[in-house]
């Protein structure tokens, strides 16, 4: 496959993950910019791997990883709330609010998750692809949700209040 053919095809849903992973579009822009930038250089090899998407989206979470460390020593901390832009849709409102309650997550929680969550992988493919352990991945994404889970119930509506 050329290298223009796989951008074409793959550069939508390579966003998406970079979005959900960065929680900012303008950030899995540059993500998925520098990375399809580095894969050009490399296609050569990489378009003859079995799965030549999953070594992208590798490399995807390896550069969020060492971004996410660099963007914390160099990215202002004021104490402001994200703006949430809605469009009036229920989906998108939910989808924001996920989006957020991620952002809190550390770093390889937030990719274990996103990994099994949204892109579907076994745990053997994510301890691939954050290059630790199976065991690792699992209590991740069992501390990951745990913590979801709280978030998740101090933001419900009290249902014995409307009966």
């Amino acid at each position: 496959m050329e290298f223009a053919e796989y951008v074409a095809r793959q550069r939508p849903a390579l966003m998406r993950f970079a979005m959900v992973l960065t929680c900012r579009t303008w950030l899995a822009e540059d993500l998925v910019s520098d990375v399809l930038g580095r894969a050009f250089e490399r296609w050569e090899r990489i378009s003859v791997m079995e799965e030549p998407n999953a070594y992208v989206r590798r490399m995807i979470v390896n550069e969020y990883l060492s971004w996410r460390r660099m963007l914390s020593r160099t990215f202002p901390r004021a104490e402001v709330e994200p703006s949430v832009i809605s469009d009036g849709a229920d989906e998108r409102a939910e989808r924001d609010a996920m989006i957020n309650r991620l952002a809190g997550l550390p770093k390889k929680q937030r990719a274990a998750v996103v990994l099994r969550y949204y892109a579907g992988l076994s745990d053997r493919e994510i301890a691939t692809q954050l290059g630790c352990r199976e065991p690792t991945v699992r209590s991740q994404i069992h501390r990951a949700l745990t913590v979801l889970r709280i978030d998740l119930t101090a933001t419900a509506p009290n249902l014995q209040e409307t009966s």
